[in-house]
């Protein structure tokens, strides 16, 4: 009970910090710590409980946001079907780049993930179809019907309702038998397989 009681706390203090009265300015900062907290879910679970150290998080998120964007500003898709083809592409990214990388071991692993995220920025930044360094524009807000959830204080229930969710998927998975051959990779992938766990 003890390690969900922080996340009990912040899904009390979500509803409640929507009602204040806050500056509109808070609440979108507020939003950004969301989405980068979301982020770092991932990070936490690679680098923080595998012990694996990674500096690529950023390619995949981009990845995720430019399939996203692209899709639904060319082919004029609904922002919440090219989510989820966002989301797959990164997975299968994710994939391929981790049947490369997760092969490597001491410091030539996080030397690959640096390598990678860096071509995939410069990649993305000289893409005329990406709109480059400046990314693409004229995006609309996400919306449920006539209700625009993409800003202010609707997002801000929904992007910290998605890390509540993200991260009591994490604690549950740490419970389990994955999650558990997952701490063991932080003792070195030797042991671990010493004990019979895949490492690959």
């Amino acid at each position: 009970m003890r390690q969900h009681l922080p996340v009990l706390l912040l899904s009390l203090s979500v509803p409640v910090i929507a009602l204040l009265p806050l500056p509109d300015f808070w609440i979108a900062q507020l939003n950004y710590i969301g989405l980068y907290a979301l982020v770092s879910l991932g990070l936490v679970l690679l680098t923080g409980v595998g012990g694996l150290t990674s500096f690529g998080q950023a390619a995949f998120v981009g990845i995720g946001a430019y399939t996203t964007a692209w899709l639904t500003l060319n082919l004029g898709l609904s922002p919440w079907i090219t989510l989820f083809i966002g989301l797959g592409l990164t997975a299968v990214s994710a994939l391929v780049v981790g049947l490369i990388t997760l092969r490597m071991s001491g410091h030539y692993l996080p030397l690959a993930t640096i390598a990678w995220g860096l071509s995939l920025y410069y990649l993305m930044g000289n893409l005329d179809a990406l709109g480059k360094y400046d990314g693409l524009l004229g995006l609309k807000s996400l919306s449920v019907g006539d209700i625009d959830i993409g800003q202010g204080r609707l997002f801000f229930v929904l992007c910290w309702a998605l890390l509540i969710a993200g991260a009591v998927a994490l604690i549950n998975l740490l419970d389990s038998r994955p999650g558990r051959a997952i701490r063991s990779l932080k003792g070195g992938t030797q042991m671990a397989e010493a004990m019979g766990i895949s490492t690959f």
